[in-house]
């Protein structure tokens, strides 16, 4: 006979946290958890220790220009790739992580498409928002598309304060698409926005374009 509680939907409330520490505080910060969790039977775990990595929220935006055919994207040093066979410098939609001064993921995407590319949004659409690594990471990414104008995109932006030194390129679809496929553009939140993009770019390119012509009439 199937247990009742196999089809049940388990909560937060299903979690007993018996005790919670800091055990790293720098860049980043990293708590240890006691707890115990509902099992599928119905009956608690035995008490277990996890540590956490506390990443938070995090805005990724893929900016796309529907005249051009064109995406705007951001090359700069990441450490976490530093033993990436081509080079620790990766291609990658523009992205930042949420702040107390944030109200939400689509103010600090907007926010972060002008400090990483000079870029102004014209108009965005939500992609989807994923959990990155919950086996051991807080950081959950909401990803948006935002229509620019590339006319004008290049050079080298990024706050001196935070050590950013990013360069912007822009590339027709079809060459960040074929990227993506190669394995040039190698991180999840590039991939899934391009990949996304891929699929509906055609419906995007109705609402936006149709926009555009309208501005200009």
């Amino acid at each position: 006979m199937q247990h009742k509680s196999l089809n049940k939907y388990y909560k937060q409330r299903d979690v007993r946290i018996l005790a919670k520490k800091i055990v790293y505080h720098g860049y980043f910060q990293m708590l240890k958890y006691q707890l115990q969790h509902r099992l599928f039977n119905g009956k608690w775990s035995e008490v277990m220790d996890r540590e956490v990595f506390e990443r938070g929220k995090v805005a990724g935006i893929l900016l796309y220009d529907p005249v051009l055919n064109s995406v705007v994207l951001t090359e700069q040093f990441r450490i976490g790739a530093l033993n990436d066979p081509l080079s620790p410098w990766l291609l990658e939609i523009a992205a930042g992580v949420m702040d107390e001064k944030d109200l939400d993921l689509e103010t600090l995407a907007k926010r972060e498409t002008k400090e990483e590319t000079g870029l102004e949004p014209l108009a965005m659409l939500p992609i989807c928002q994923y959990w990155t690594s919950p086996g051991g990471c807080t950081e959950q990414v909401g990803l948006f598309c935002a229509k620019v104008d590339a006319s004008q995109a290049g050079g080298i932006f990024g706050l001196a304060a935070e050590h950013e030194d990013i360069r912007v390129t822009v590339m027709n679809t079809e060459q960040a698409f074929a990227r993506v496929a190669s394995g040039r553009i190698c991180n999840a939140a590039s991939i899934i926005a391009l990949q996304w993009l891929q699929l509906n770019q055609t419906k995007v390119n109705e609402q936006w374009l149709v926009q555009c012509q309208a501005d200009s009439g």
